[in-house]
């Protein structure tokens, strides 16, 4: 007779192949349908918010893998909070304002000099849009939850109408003015940029020592003495008004056949062999503070006079110890100019080419070409004593990716000193992940004094500054919220559609404009201006609380979006706009080298969520080390996919004993008069949700999976699982036994599913559709354990003593096995030698211990026999007969050879 038909074998509809590349589209219009996040809202109202904010992605180009890491870590928090119990708020946002745009849409064939501004504004705004669908769709193909429908967006005219607002009372509290100094200027952009904006790479710069003739020497130097300074930027030297030394540091001349040259003492050795010189004779020594205030000729001008001047600032590690100071292009040169009362003279344009001044030589040559000029020039002159070319460090256009330069131009600027020591106190009380970010933080804003907030741009927020007849900003309360008014109502391009009088509140005057005659600024917001705002801008517009609970961005973002968010939300609201950072690394090949088109190693994440499927994207992202960089690739996808695969195979074997033919909800026993056997695993199972609870809230999630993993691994497939089968497919179909084992399958499942909900967010809704643990969604569930409450201190205990016998049980078949002795293990009986307390402890939770042994037979003995780690062991071919159901190894004499269990269940049946 076949028996086949009388077992309980295991029947599912979750199959064994995953398909999420076909399944998860579905899923995820279902989310969208039932209208899920509305939902999730719903169910948590009256509850403790958590709110993640989302830090805005630029909205040009279809997603990355970084955009996609970061996306999917943010749905994984949402849905972990959620699932603890909190509302939780989600409203993505996009940057849309700036460069990148107007490249864009210039490429597109668009001249904004012939359309006009306004024109050329409206073709940015409607190509910004479009890019947000994009990388919309690309999102919430992800699984990504959040109000897609509704989302913040930089370019809304609410938005923006509250960055106005921002800017005015920032700019009422003294903290916006305007300024000429050298900032950061991109000549390829043809703007000012701020530090966010910069990146540094190595380049290779000639490098000059050049001698001053001594013009006047105040009766310290002769007319004969040359002041020898040392640049790496010798396009500056057309620009050149000063040379500055440090008061306490010590000069000496130095004899030499090109002149008597005037040197840091500490120097002269190393100097002399640069320039080549073998015979000098070491002369006076003067102290810094004694050369100030005399003057010299310039080496390529001799009608302009260079003056020496004091400043801590020169240092004497590097150069000659006199430093070469054109006020027009560098910070120091800036400040210590301003001190003695130099002009800011700037003598290079926008697009970064020397101007008429500069003579017929370098007019029109990019800074670039006239480094070589000047170079020549000063050689032709003789006032060139060295030239090497040196590898350092340089910002750069991190846009353009071209070299940037230090240029005085007037800008609008933002007080940091004003506001400092609040900021840093600020950046103190919030919780940094990983613990380095706050130290970071903390040196950027204390060596800041200002940020540069104005651009030269077409497509940005408009710097809402009216000046009146005689060139004064008019900072008024009544003309800030005036303009807020109209662009909350018609958009920031009104700024560019109406005249300067017209954007003033009616009947307005000014003592400024005695004729009512009135200008506007034309320069645009810093988008850090814009994303900084967001606090405002897409948290309290809603109704959302401030600050936020947490930001979570890359960690490039200290210097951008958690900066530019820091400095705007102190100066407004008077506090941090978040209690907590968090941030991740960048996404490298398997190599290690970033990833990037020109390389052909990136990795899109429609590439792998169309051939894997996102569940896989989202389990890469959950289990390595996102606060590093971390790596992606295809060998690295195939180990990740082998763990869904595992993890994916166990879920199907719980569901598959749980077919709703043999097993219902209403079969489920009450879990505390379990064996304590079975109460074991769901102790295993209890453990893990606090463990997970908590890796969660702490965001480590890859120890979530390798608690949920190594669980469902190690506890479930190899042993739980593996031992029940007899019992689930051989047992009768609403045995005790049978019943106890189906309701831990049951109840295991139901926490599994739930524990592992926020990250394969596809599989386990997958699995809700069949087991229904919630009607609607298992994103609408809670996390939960066992139910458990029966007191039993010594579970563990006692298991314990059991699972180390088992090892020994287990090491003994291996090696009867491969000694030939045995095929299976069920064809084994064993002689077990163990104390008599260890043989009640096990007792006390196993009941049977051949079927849980999965052998034949065991006996407990105290003869002396093979000794292991726990106990000694026997392992012996079983006597009688194999039972053709179950294949077990019995005595029994039933028909057909059937052992006592399955006579008894087929008869029954």
């Amino acid at each position: 007779m076949d028996y086949k038909d009388t077992l309980q074998m295991p029947k599912t509809s979750f199959e064994m192949r995953g398909n999420l590349a076909k399944k998860e589209p579905g899923i995820q219009q279902h989310w969208q349908d039932e209208h899920l996040y509305e939902k999730m809202l719903d169910k948590r109202e009256g509850c403790e918010s958590y709110v993640l904010h989302d830090g805005p992605p630029y909205a040009n180009g279809d997603i990355h893998l970084g955009h996609a890491m970061n996306k999917v870590l943010k749905d994984v928090i949402v849905k972990s909070k959620f699932m603890e119990g909190y509302k939780v708020p989600y409203i993505p946002g996009w940057d849309t304002h700036g460069l990148p745009i107007e490249t864009a849409v210039t490429k597109l064939g668009y001249d904004r000099k012939k359309i006009g501004i306004a024109e050329f504004r409206k073709i940015c705004y409607d190509y910004a849009l479009e890019q947000v669908e994009r990388q919309r769709k690309g999102f919430l193909s992800l699984g990504s939850i959040g109000d897609y429908d509704h989302p913040y967006i930089t370019l809304q005219p609410k938005f923006e109408a509250r960055q106005i607002e921002i800017f005015g009372k920032m700019a009422t509290d003294g903290l916006i003015y305007q300024g000429l100094k050298p900032v950061y200027w991109s000549p390829s952009s043809e703007s000012a940029l701020a530090e966010a904006e910069v990146e540094y790479k190595d380049v290779t710069s000639p490098t000059i020592f050049v001698k001053f003739q001594v013009k006047d020497g105040k009766g310290v130097l002769n007319n004969d003495d040359y002041l020898v300074i040392w640049t790496t930027t010798p396009w500056t030297i057309p620009a050149n008004l000063g040379i500055s030394v440090h008061p306490r540091f010590e000069y000496v001349r130095v004899a030499t056949e090109k002149g008597n040259l005037i040197v840091l003492a500490t120097l002269v050795e190393s100097l002399m062999k640069q320039f080549g010189i073998e015979n000098y004779t070491v002369g006076e020594m003067f102290k810094g503070k004694d050369l100030e205030y005399i003057t010299a000729y310039h080496p390529l001008y001799p009608e302009i006079e260079s003056l020496v001047m004091v400043g801590e600032h020169v240092t004497d590690d590097s150069g000659t110890g006199l430093v070469h100071t054109a006020p027009g292009f560098g910070m120091d040169d800036f400040m210590i100019g301003k001190q003695y009362n130099l002009p800011v003279y700037v003598n290079v344009d926008e697009q970064g080419r020397m101007m008429e001044e500069c003579g017929e030589r370098l007019v029109g040559k990019t800074v670039d070409d006239a480094n070589q000029i000047v170079i020549d020039w000063l050689t032709e002159e003789d006032k060139l004593l060295a030239r090497e070319d040196i590898v350092h460090s340089y910002p750069h256009d991190w846009r353009t990716k071209k070299p940037i330069i230090f240029r005085a131009t007037t800008q609008w600027f933002a007080s940091i000193d004003k506001i400092r020591d609040q900021l840093l106190e600020q950046i103190h009380s919030v919780k940094w992940t990983p613990s380095w970010g706050e130290g970071r933080m903390h040196n950027m804003i204390s060596d800041r004094s200002d940020w540069c907030i104005s651009r030269q741009r077409a497509w940005g927020v408009p710097i809402p500054i009216i000046y009146g007849e005689d060139g004064t900003p008019l900072m008024e309360e009544e003309i800030f919220n005036h303009v807020a008014e109209l662009i909350a109502k018609d958009g920031s391009n009104v700024w560019f559609e109406k005249e300067a009088k017209d954007l003033l509140p009616e009947g307005y005057t000014s003592e400024h404009s005695p004729n009512g005659i009135f200008t506007k600024e034309t320069d645009t917001m810093d988008v850090w201006f814009d994303s900084g705002s967001s606090h405002t801008g897409a948290m309290i517009e809603r109704g959302i609380s401030y600050p936020a609970d947490l930001y979570f961005e890359g960690s490039d973002q200290y210097r951008g979006w958690f900066n530019s968010s820091l400095i705007v939300g102190t100066a407004v609201h008077g506090r941090s706009p978040y209690k907590a950072v968090l941030s991740h690394g960048f996404v490298m090949d398997e190599n290690g080298k970033k990833m990037s088109k020109s390389q052909w190693n990136a990795m899109a994440p429609s590439e792998i969520t169309t051939k894997y499927g996102a569940d896989i994207l989202r389990l890469w992202a959950c289990s390595v080390d996102y606060q590093a960089d971390c790596s992606m690739g295809n060998k690295i996808l195939k180990q990740v996919s082998d763990t869904y695969r595992k993890v994916r195979n166990t879920f199907r074997f719980l569901l598959a004993n749980l077919d709703e033919n043999t097993f219902t909800a209403q079969d489920l026993l009450d879990v505390n008069t379990l064996s304590r056997s079975n109460r074991y695993i769901l102790t295993l199972l209890d453990e893990a949700v606090d463990t997970c609870k908590k890796a969660y809230d702490e965001f480590r999630f890859a120890d979530v999976v390798t608690t949920l993993t190594t669980l469902m691994t190690n506890e479930l497939s190899s042993y739980y699982l593996d031992y029940t089968k007899d019992i689930l497919y051989c047992d009768q179909k609403d045995s005790r036994d049978r019943r106890e084992v189906q309701t831990v399958l049951y109840v295991a499942a139901s926490m599994l599913t739930r524990l592992w909900a926020p990250i394969l967010a596809h599989t386990t809704e997958e699995i809700n559709n069949l087991m229904k643990f919630d009607e609607e969604s298992i994103h609408l569930t809670r996390f939960e354990k066992s139910g458990l409450s029966v007191e039993d201190p010594t579970l563990k205990e006692d298991m314990a003593k059991a699972l180390a016998m088992r090892k020994d049980v287990l090491k003994a078949l291996e090696e009867a096995k491969q000694a030939g002795q045995l095929k299976k293990s069920n064809e084994a009986a064993l002689r077990i030698n163990i104390s008599e307390e260890e043989q009640k402890q096990i007792k006390s939770v196993i009941d049977n211990l051949a079927q849980w042994l999965m052998v034949s037979r065991v006996e407990f003995t105290q003869d002396e026999l093979k000794a292991y780690e726990a106990c000694q062991v026997a392992v012996e071919k079983a006597v009688g007969h194999v039972c053709p159901r179950c294949w077990n190894y019995t005595e029994s004499e039933h028909e057909d050879g059937l052992c006592d269990r399955c006579a008894a269940v087929l008869e029954k049946n």
